[in-house]
């Protein structure tokens, strides 16, 4: 920015986006303060180097501002429920009360299906789990990516459903 560009031309932009082409960086200096503005490198790595002239503090604050607008528009965070091949009925329906819960909340799930020993022989245990669980979410949830190996673990993500006003559906939207 300003003084800190050490370079001896710039492909130079102007403040209302159209080029100006390529001028000695004291030149383009000299253009954005006598426009009350800042000489911003925006392309460093390129040859010259791009820059453009705008209000940089104004730019910081619209560039915090989009940030803060698309934290918002984030659907909650990601949780992870872990299983095993052999586990009982009663264990699987009190981890699926949890996976509704936090579905219900908006949070994606990750599902995570994980072998010990020689339990890794019997993968067809753990894909016949993790479509047993999809099946009883299927009517809050959407599969967001399928089941795949990672290591001695099978991995699924599932998101809850909802609708474009931002109310959850209770029908699959695939």
């Amino acid at each position: 920015m300003n003084e800190r560009i050490r370079v001896p031309r710039v492909r130079l932009i102007g403040p209302d986006g159209k080029q100006m082409g390529i001028v000695r960086t004291s030149e383009a200096l000299e253009m954005a303060y006598s426009m009350g503005l800042d000489l911003v490198e925006v392309a460093p790595n390129a040859n010259p180097p791009v820059a453009k002239i705008m209000d940089y503090g104004k730019f910081k604050y619209e560039e915090k501002k989009r940030q803060k607008e698309a934290k918002k528009k984030q659907t909650g965070d990601l949780k992870e429920i872990s299983f095993r091949p052999t586990i009982s009925d009663h264990d699987l329906q009190v981890k699926l009360k949890k996976i509704r819960e936090f579905l219900e909340l908006g949070q994606r799930v990750r599902i995570r299906v994980f072998f010990r020993g020689r339990e890794i022989v019997h993968q067809d245990r753990g894909r016949k789990l993790l479509d047993r669980i999809v099946g009883e979410v299927s009517d809050i949830s959407v599969v967001e990516s399928s089941p795949q190996m990672e290591g001695r673990n099978i991995i699924l993500m599932i998101r809850p459903i909802i609708k474009k006003g931002g109310k959850k559906d209770a029908q699959n939207e695939d």
